[in-house]
């Protein structure tokens, strides 16, 4: 009963922070990308794609994860769009696409920018971009280690996957 209650306050708290820190990245990304837009010539077009899929990732994360929250408030446990199997495909869906764009822009940046004596044009927003891709990666991985806790939880006590979170 008690993790219930964590469920019914954590839910709401962890998917609040996934679309919170998905629309910094969106921001972040969405202005990346319209940089390289105005000046295609000044980046190369792995940079440019990477930037791009991060703002794909970011949007992916902040309709979906906003959806499910909605539903998750309206009918916590009495739907199959909020049931741990649903919980389970998207936060998986989701966490390799994070897994992705962070990879990538860690990859094309190095591990990281020195500002100081870094021939990145867009220097600090790339750190940014990088730093908030591997948070919201974070995120989702603690929330699809709980999904699963709870899936054997639900398994155990007879609801099988399609039951509900709490």
């Amino acid at each position: 009963m008690a993790m219930d209650t964590h469920v019914r306050r954590g839910h709401p708290i962890t998917f609040g922070l996934i679309i919170l820190f998905g629309i910094i990245e969106l921001s972040i990304s969405a202005w990346l990308t319209s940089q390289f837009n105005k000046h295609p010539e000044a980046r190369t077009l792995g940079e440019q794609d990477r930037v791009r899929f991060t703002l794909f990732a970011s949007i992916w994360t902040v309709v979906f994860s906003a959806l499910f929250l909605i539903l998750f408030m309206h009918s916590a446990n009495g739907s199959v769009l909020t049931s741990v199997l649903s919980h389970l495909v998207f936060l998986a869906l989701t966490w390799i696409i994070w897994t992705a764009a962070a990879a990538a822009v860690t990859q094309m940046l190095g591990g990281g920018l020195n500002c100081k004596f870094d021939v990145f044009v867009y220097c600090n927003q790339l750190n940014a971009l990088e730093a908030f891709a591997w948070l919201i990666w974070i995120l989702v991985t603690f929330a699809i280690i709980v999904v699963i806790v709870r899936g054997i939880s639900a398994s155990r006590r007879g609801d099988g996957y399609r039951g509900g979170l709490v």
